[in-house]
């Protein structure tokens, strides 16, 4: 069994789901790590010059899935017992297993089954198999237990001064029982209240003022104005409302976007995580609130109708339209991501800018409200990396007429006997596709592959691909640039 580092620090960003920063430190070196089934060790940790970031040497059990002894390009950065038993792996690759707790509910906690399905099962506990008879009719009863309070009673009694984590979910407890039982629980950090039907029917006042992580998911009467009446709470970091129904949103306090511009909302002001997935999300006007938030740094909003048809341009305008964040979808974002990002929705709107009276001229620059109110970023965009001009419009329509296909060239530094390729890509090709293609082509594992870029617009710089979910489009490659492939 595979467990955690001890210096992994981890956000829970949805019921279930743990994600790992990707910052670790030296006592990483020796750690077992799963990746894509095989097992290995570490072996090394840091940079590998020329490619940015960093990286995992590790050492294969199976010595045949690896490619080198521990060098690269002349230079040993660790070594192996099988001259090919070694391969450089990103962090976000690695597999360091899971939490003690999860790890516990996996093997010994059973999954539902057919009511009728109550017979005999058998678990293992150590080396020794224990017979469970009737587990299923047991859990069954405990799903049903619902919470009942006696009417007229008074505030409970502070017996849970030292409570940090409470799970009350499917209980059927209401709002106004949290609120009246809240005393009791003055230190509680998490709380859990998932599928209660619940409506939020008043402000929490004096109680819940610890509170960390909110998770209100799958309570179907929630809507924006009840999510006010939380909006004070003073240290709510985590709140996850997915599969409540909310559609829409909106900050009062923030002001109106042509007399404010940038203006950042009083309300959730210590937000940094927030979960949207499985909501009925359509309009732009939700993302752009979103920025007002003066905290928040990681959004997950999948499985909205928002997100469907072209995925990765849906990522690419949330990015653009929410300055400050970090993290989409449990995945960071990186500067060039974000740069790629925001200069494509710069150009994406540029003619509705102008129509809307946008103008190059800063003493010109008047577009009107309708167009600020749907882009609130667009004018610092502008200011940050000029505003567009009209060569950059028709070159984008100009792409558009070719199919989106972009000519690169695939060149192979460390095997200099390799030809260098041409071919025609679609933009919009996953960096997953792309490492397909090229492993037909070099009969290289895929998983193996590194990819990076040049660009003659940035003489001397390599950019990773790094992101194998985001498009050639979302890491802003080019016509004319080179695709540079290492394993």
């Amino acid at each position: 069994m595979l467990y955690p580092l001890r210096h992994h620090r981890s956000h829970i960003l949805d019921s279930g789901c743990i994600i790992m920063n990707e910052t670790l430190t030296s006592d990483v070196i020796g750690r077992r790590v799963e990746v894509n089934g095989e097992h290995a060790t570490v072996r090394f940790y840091g940079t590998v010059p020329p490619v940015a970031g960093l990286w995992l040497g590790v050492e294969w059990d199976n010595p045949e899935r690896g490619k080198h002894d521990g060098s690269h390009d002349g230079t040993r950065y660790f070594q192996c017992r099988h001259p090919t038993g070694g391969s450089f792996i990103r962090l976000h690759k690695a597999n360091f297993g899971v939490d003690f707790l999860t790890a516990l509910r996996k093997r010994y906690v059973l999954k539902d089954r057919p009511e009728e399905d109550d017979g005999e099962q058998v678990v293992m506990i150590g080396n020794r198999p224990v017979k469970t008879i009737g587990f299923d009719s047991v859990l069954k009863k405990q799903r049903e237990n619902k919470l009942r309070f006696p009417s007229g009673s008074s505030s409970p009694p502070r017996k849970f001064s030292a409570l940090k984590v409470l799970v009350l979910s499917q209980t059927g407890i209401t709002w106004a029982e949290v609120l009246h039982c809240a005393a009791a629980w003055p230190a509680l950090q998490e709380l859990y209240l998932e599928s209660n039907n619940i409506s939020i029917s008043e402000r929490p006042v004096d109680v819940l003022q610890m509170v960390k992580l909110l998770d209100l998911s799958s309570n179907q009467l929630i809507d924006e104005n009840q999510l006010l009446l939380i909006a004070d709470l003073p240290r709510l970091e985590h709140l996850i409302l997915s599969n409540t129904g909310i559609s829409s949103l909106h900050f009062p306090d923030a002001g109106i976007v042509l007399l404010f511009p940038g203006c950042k909302t009083s309300m959730f002001p210590s937000l940094q995580h927030l979960v949207v997935n499985d909501n009925g999300i359509s309009q732009w006007s939700f993302i752009n609130e979103l920025d007002k938030l003066q905290s928040l740094h990681s959004l997950s909003c999948l499985r909205n109708p928002l997100t469907e048809g072209n995925r990765a341009e849906t990522l690419q305008f949330i990015i653009a339209r929410i300055g400050q964040l970090r993290t989409l979808n449990r995945c960071q974002i990186l500067p060039e991501e974000r740069r790629g990002a925001e200069l494509d929705y710069r150009k994406a709107f540029g003619n509705e800018w102008k129509k809307a009276g946008g103008h190059q001229d800063p003493d010109k620059n008047r577009p009107h409200e309708e167009f600020l109110a749907a882009h609130p970023r667009y004018q610092s965009l502008c200011l940050k990396y000029g505003a567009p001009e009209d060569g950059e419009l028709k070159t984008q329509q100009a792409f558009l007429l070719r199919n989106q296909l972009l000519t690169l060239q695939i060149k192979c530094p460390n095997r200099l006997d390799q030809k260098v390729l041409e071919k025609q890509l679609p933009e919009h090709m996953t960096i997953q596709k792309v490492k397909g293609l090229l492993s037909r082509l070099l009969r290289v594992p895929v998983s193996d592959l590194l990819l990076s870029y040049e660009s003659p617009k940035m003489p001397g710089r390599e950019i990773e691909l790094e992101n194998d979910q985001q498009s050639l489009q979302f890491h802003s490659v080019e016509n004319g640039d080179c695709l540079l492939v290492r394993w």
